[in-house]
């Protein structure tokens, strides 16, 4: 650009937007933003294979010499005509009508798992010294708790930075737990401490923390005021599942259904985000990262992710929750249709699915479309900054906005635009 060209941009610049429009909000007119008010975000760690799943093709073979490519399960009909999942799904699929697998998600992150989790949860490749927040962390710093008696945000699951805030700072964080039934680790308050001591320990930290006002010492007793509050029986009560009846539990299904029941009861309690991971030592002892033996074990991950989606779907819905609550499930790529020589598949990141259920959106039982084999989309590609603008816009959080590190705007996704189609 030259001299003449720069002064004059400038001095047009101030009517570049309509007047009022503040640093953070979109230039964008007429943006359609949903009215969920929670997220449950499940999250399937090694890469769950879409022919296997949300988008099978025609059969394959994966022993012998002459292995052929293709799904390994034959597939069935659904609520929603024409489109067809793994027989494995056959609690969800008659409820294809109110969830969408969105088939055409892509990436060029394919050989290393952590790079590829970080980006499906912060949007973003890591970049110098920049710590991006993940998903979760932005809808909690975005919107905060539905309720001022829990957090925003609780990972059920395994801490990591790839879910953390990044540059928001730990008020947009996360507490995590690993176990259902017993709590946050730490929270719990020992049997033989009685109210009594309890009002006396907090009579000794008291002098410390009013004098904790700036700094570390601020945050530090920021976190020890929360922590107090939340070890009391008023938050600790949403983890008894044993509250629910017998044939709500069964109809989760197991350890990882349990989980999703959980998290039914955390944003029914007023938590904004819900993590669940389905843990890589789970039944298979390789959870979804099928490379050779791994796969042998696969259906039983399938038949455990089908009773624990349709549990939540059909449990929400008849809690009047379902509009109110997006379900998302996530996995850092795809597999390839190929086999390898044990029987297994790869990592494939130029075509895979991932899957949207309630939260409003106007849904379509699938998204998208792949080639023969589910290796490459023909149709309607979705980047993950795509992907997380979709799910920031069902939430009522404008998919444009700017956040702030320190004096520098981030935009809140990577130049992701919401999938308009879904958005009622």
């Amino acid at each position: 650009m030259n001299r003449r060209s720069f002064i004059a941009t400038s001095l047009l610049a101030p009517f570049a937007f309509p007047l009022g429009r503040t640093l953070g909000e979109s230039p964008l007119p007429n943006k359609r933003l949903g009215k969920a008010d929670h997220c449950i975000f499940l999250w399937l760690g090694g890469g769950m294979s879409q022919v296997d799943t949300f988008d099978p093709k025609k059969l394959g073979q994966n022993q012998g010499d002459k292995k052929l490519p293709g799904s390994l399960y034959p597939s069935i009909e659904t609520a929603v005509p024409g489109v067809r999942l793994c027989e494995h799904f056959s609690r969800t699929a008659p409820l294809m009508d109110r969830i969408t697998a969105v088939r055409s998600v892509q990436h060029k992150v394919i050989d290393e798992h952590a790079f590829a989790t970080n980006l499906v949860h912060t949007g973003r490749m890591i970049s110098g010294n920049a710590v991006y927040p993940s998903l979760g962390s932005i809808i909690a710093n975005q919107r905060g708790a539905a309720s001022p008696e829990v957090p925003a945000y609780i990972l059920v699951g395994y801490p990591n930075v790839s879910r953390g805030p990044g540059f928001l700072g730990t008020k947009s964080g996360y507490l995590y737990l690993t176990e259902t039934s017993a709590g946050p680790a730490g929270f719990r308050r020992p049997d033989h401490l009685d109210e009594d001591r309890i009002a006396r320990r907090k009579g000794l930290l008291e002098p410390f923390l009013n004098n904790a006002n700036a700094g570390a010492a601020a945050d530090y007793r920021e976190a020890q005021q929360e922590a107090l509050r939340l070890a009391g029986p008023g938050f600790i009560r949403h983890f008894r599942l044993e509250d629910e009846s017998t044939s709500v539990r069964e109809s989760y299904g197991g350890e990882f259904g349990q989980r999703c029941l959980l998290a039914r009861k955390l944003i029914q309690a007023g938590v904004r985000f819900v993590e669940v991971s389905h843990n890589l030592n789970f039944l298979n002892g390789a959870g979804w990262d099928v490379h050779n033996d791994g796969i042998k074990s696969q259906h039983l991950l399938i038949q455990e992710l089908d009773n624990a989606l349709a549990g939540l779907v059909n449990d929400l819905e008849r809690l009047h929750l379902l509009d109110r609550t997006l379900i998302v499930v996530a996995t850092e790529f795809g597999r390839p249709p190929e086999f390898d020589a044990r029987g297994g598949r790869g990592h494939q990141g130029t075509a895979f699915s991932m899957v949207l259920a309630g939260g409003g959106l106007k849904h379509c039982g699938a998204y998208g479309l792949t080639d023969d084999l589910g290796k490459k989309v023909l149709e309607n590609p979705v980047s993950v900054p795509d992907f997380h603008a979709t799910i920031l816009a069902a939430l009522g959080v404008d998919p444009h906005k700017e956040l702030m590190d320190g004096s520098r705007p981030v935009p809140v996704t990577d130049g992701g635009s919401p999938i308009a189609a879904l958005l009622a």
